[in-house]
C-alpha cells in the first residue's frame, strides 16, 4: 500500500466496519440526534470489541442524497457529530467520513472531527468533482488525509479503462464494488482490478463471511457493511455472530500467510 494508507492500519488485509449514521436533520424517518449517536457508539463499542480494523461512518439512511453545493451545513454538523462520537469509542482503530454525493462535505467532517480518511464516489465519468476535491482539499492543509475512491466494474472488459480513469483523478486508494449496492464483485473483477492497480486496492459491497476468502488473495483490504448486519439488511443492527465469521475468515487468511 502507499504510505498514507497504509499506515492506517495495524494489520495487513484489514476489515473496515461500516457505521451506517442517520438519518441526517431534515430528512424524513429521523429519530433524532441524540438516537443516532447513541445507535452508532453502541455498534462501534461492539465492533471494535469483535476484532475489526477500522470503521467507516456514512450517511446511507440520507438516500437519495444530495450533491455538495446543494448538502447542507446541518449534514456537516450532525456527521460531525456522530463521527466525534464514533472516534471517542473506536480506541485506536482508524475512523473514516463517507457524505453520499458531497466528497467535499466528508472531508471537511473528517477535518473536524479529526478522523483519518475519507471515502468518495467514483469519479472516473466526473473528473471535475475531483478537481473541486483536490483543491479544496488542498485549501484546508489537509493532503494529509487519504482519499479512497469508488469504482463499480460491470464486468472484466470494463476494469482496464475504470481503473485508469479513477487513478487518474488522484485518490490514495481504490475500493472496487459490486455491479449493485449489497452485491459482490465477481472475483474474476477483483483479480483484474489488482493486476491493473498501481495503488492499494480495496474491496466492499456484498461481503460477509461466507464469501470473503474468495477475495482475500486479490485485496488489500475490506469495506464490508450489510455482511455484518442481521439478515444482511444494511438497516438491521449488527450481527454479533456475522462479525464473528467474517473475522474468523480473515484471522485465518492471516495465519496462512505468516506460515508461508
Amino acid at each position: 500500500m502507499s504510505d498514507l494508507v497504509h499506515d492506517l492500519f495495524a494489520r495487513p488485509k484489514p476489515v473496515v466496519a461500516v457505521i451506517h449514521a442517520g438519518p441526517s436533520p431534515g430528512v424524513p424517518g429521523g429519530s433524532g440526534v441524540r438516537a443516532a449517536v447513541d445507535r452508532a457508539v453502541a455498534e462501534t463499542r461492539l465492533l471494535v470489541e469483535l476484532g475489526v480494523d477500522g470503521l467507516l461512518v456514512e450517511n446511507a439512511h440520507d438516500a437519495p442524497a444530495l450533491d455538495d453545493d446543494q448538502t447542507g451545513p446541518e449534514v456537516v454538523a450532525y456527521m460531525t457529530h456522530v463521527a466525534l462520537a464514533v472516534r471517542r469509542n473506536a480506541r485506536r482503530l482508524p475512523v473514516g467520513v463517507r457524505v453520499l454525493h458531497a466528497d467535499r462535505a466528508a472531508l471537511a467532517v473528517a477535518l473536524g472531527a479529526c478522523c483519518h480518511f475519507v471515502r468518495v464516489d467514483g469519479w472516473a465519468e466526473d473528473p471535475a468533482s475531483a478537481g473541486r476535491f483536490h483543491r479544496y482539499r488542498e485549501s484546508l492543509g489537509a493532503t494529509a488525509i487519504p482519499v479512497l475512491a469508488d469504482l463499480r466494474p460491470s464486468s472484466v472488459e470494463d476494469v482496464p479503462s475504470l481503473v485508469a480513469a479513477t487513478e487518474a483523478t488522484h485518490p490514495d486508494a481504490l475500493i472496487v464494488l459490486g455491479p449493485a449496492v449489497g452485491y459482490p464483485s465477481p472475483p474474476g473483477v477483483v483479480d483484474a482490478a489488482c493486476e491493473m492497480a498501481s495503488l492499494p486496492l480495496f474491496c466492499g459491497g456484498g461481503l460477509d463471511g461466507h464469501n470473503l476468502l474468495d477475495y482475500l488473495g486479490a485485496a488489500d483490504g475490506f469495506f464490508v457493511g450489510s455482511g455484518l448486519k442481521e439478515d444482511r439488511r444494511w438497516q438491521a443492527p449488527v450481527s454479533e455472530a456475522e462479525v464473528r465469521r467474517l473475522i474468523g475468515a480473515v484471522e485465518y487468511a492471516r495465519g496462512q500467510e505468516v506460515r508461508q
